[in-house]
């Protein structure tokens, strides 16, 4: 409330205590992170670039070229927030870039996984190709997703705020 009135005032906003600054850095490096694995990587390399696959592949082409299009969306909606949200950090005060980027990296991975693991072999709503043999695509996919998700927690291990 406070920050919406200092808005209207033109009055800059108080700065946020440093703890809750910190988790709205990952946070905004995390949205970010996952709205670039599903907006950049997934979906314009391999579904618009490659045509390899869609978002729902258990349907008609029509079908999955909408359910690209909510992707599409919900990726981009993410992505866009994410820069509201680092924008807002900004603002008040100095973004911790370290946190950030391990945020980054962290929101990158865990989307692939979530994609690579859930979406791919448990659900079976898409495959990462089709007419091949899988095994070096999943090793690859999940492989990739395992080891951002891994530096990207370690960064925030080796950068969180003293106690």
């Amino acid at each position: 409330m406070a920050d919406a009135s200092a808005a209207r005032s033109g009055r800059a906003p108080e700065p946020a205590d440093p703890a809750r600054q910190d988790r709205r850095s990952v946070l905004s490096g995390v949205l970010l992170g996952a709205g670039i694995a599903a907006s950049v990587v997934d979906l314009a390399v391999f579904h618009l670039i490659l045509h390899w696959h869609h978002f729902y592949d258990l349907s008609t082409t029509g079908v999955a070229l909408f359910s690209d299009g909510i992707f599409h969306a919900f990726g981009w909606f993410v992505t866009v927030g994410s820069l509201f949200l680092l924008a807002d950090v900004r603002r008040r005060g100095p973004a911790p870039w370290g946190r950030w980027t391990g945020g980054l990296l962290a929101g990158l991975g865990g989307f692939q996984l979530l994609d690579g693991v859930v979406l791919h072999k448990v659900l079976r709503i898409h495959q990462i190709r089709y007419d091949v043999d899988l095994l070096l695509y999943d090793v690859t996919w999940i492989g990739t997703a395992v080891l951002a998700l891994a530096v990207g927690l370690a960064v925030l291990h080796r950068t969180r705020p003293a106690r």
